[in-house]
């Protein structure tokens, strides 16, 4: 595809709210020189692996090179700030999360950001569920069993997450205030350290990433009892919600989208999020990332309105999981 030019920029359909004036040179040509793709993580997770495999699709289409480069610390909030700090020319983009597009923003204070001001959304590119997971031969074979268990004996249901104020943990918090089933939250430092307790039995079951999840689930090694999506992800069909269970409200996902410095121009980020829907199609991503348990967007979600509009949701749901959960900002 060759490079927009300025009249096919201006040309282009506004997308935007209204937003700070841009820098003149990109009403030129874009891109005029490499675009470098932020990472708020450290290599080797999803958020990674799909970026760098956008940013070849990217690279191919706008015939310059787009560079991932990671900039992890304080749960995505270093790279999130240089990003919004950049100059708003499309030069600068980042591979945003629900934690550092609304998650810090509760969980953090005095933040150094602000992602519903200095970010622009330009397309939701991927989500993973989580997943409320069991050892293999729990006696539960599904979500209204757990829960009668725990109601039964208070606190004798473990769950464990991630840690405190991660999505595993938020997750727990709305399930549980949904169910009323008084489930005990055991913390951990990552999935790391979870897992290996859970298949030894020392915690009742987890809330983790159905990424993570659905290969130890084919090894028979645990069962997923329900994923705390809207709806049922054709990565694994058979799979209810926990809504479907009967918990409203018990909805969280782990997702990425892309994002540019807010005022950056309309035209550019009309650019980008047309190309999202193509360059996520792409047949070796798609099977990479779905082998990896993770859901790619589509149309509409790929547009900076759809985008925006989810951001604003899941931050009214974080809220009040954050409340739910006790989390004390500090």
């Amino acid at each position: 595809m060759p490079m927009m030019t300025r009249r096919g920029l201006l040309a282009a359909p506004a997308l935007l709210s209204a937003t700070p004036a841009p820098a003149q040179t990109s009403a030129q040509s874009y891109p005029e020189r490499p675009v470098r793709l932020v990472v708020p993580f450290p290599p080797g997770g999803n958020i990674d692996i799909l970026s760098r495999l956008l940013a070849a699709q990217l690279t191919a289409r706008l015939r310059q090179p787009v560079v991932v480069e990671n900039r992890a610390g304080a749960g995505g909030t270093m790279g999130a700030e240089m990003v919004a700090n950049s100059r708003p020319d499309g030069h600068t983009l980042m591979m945003g999360s629900n934690g550092s597009l609304v998650g810090n923003l509760l969980t953090q204070a005095n933040l150094s950001y602000d992602p519903f001001r200095q970010l622009q959304p330009i397309g939701l590119c991927a989500t993973v569920a989580l997943a409320l997971v069991v050892r293999a031969d729990h006696p539960a074979q599904d979500v209204q069993a757990l829960v009668a268990q725990s109601r039964a004996r208070p606190g004798s249901v473990t769950c464990g997450s991630a840690g405190i104020g991660s999505s595993n943990h938020l997750a727990l918090a709305l399930f549980d205030a949904a169910s009323g089933a008084g489930i005990t939250h055991v913390p951990y430092r990552g999935s790391g350290p979870m897992l290996p307790d859970l298949l030894a039995g020392n915690v009742t079951c987890v809330m983790e990433q159905i990424s993570v999840a659905l290969p130890l689930a084919r090894e028979s090694k645990v069962r997923l009892l329900a994923i705390t999506a809207e709806h049922r992800t054709p990565l694994a069909p058979d799979l209810p919600t926990l809504v479907e269970a009967g918990y409203a409200g018990a909805v969280m996902l782990s997702y990425n989208g892309l994002c540019a410095p807010a005022g950056t121009p309309e035209a550019v980020v009309a650019l980008l999020s047309g190309l999202l829907p193509e360059c996520l199609a792409e047949p070796a991503l798609r099977e990479r990332m779905e082998q990896g348990g993770v859901e790619l967007a589509r149309p509409p979600q790929t547009t900076p309105a759809w985008f925006a509009a989810f951001l604003r949701t899941d931050l009214a749901r974080t809220r009040e999981a954050v409340r739910l959960a006790g989390i004390k900002v500090e």
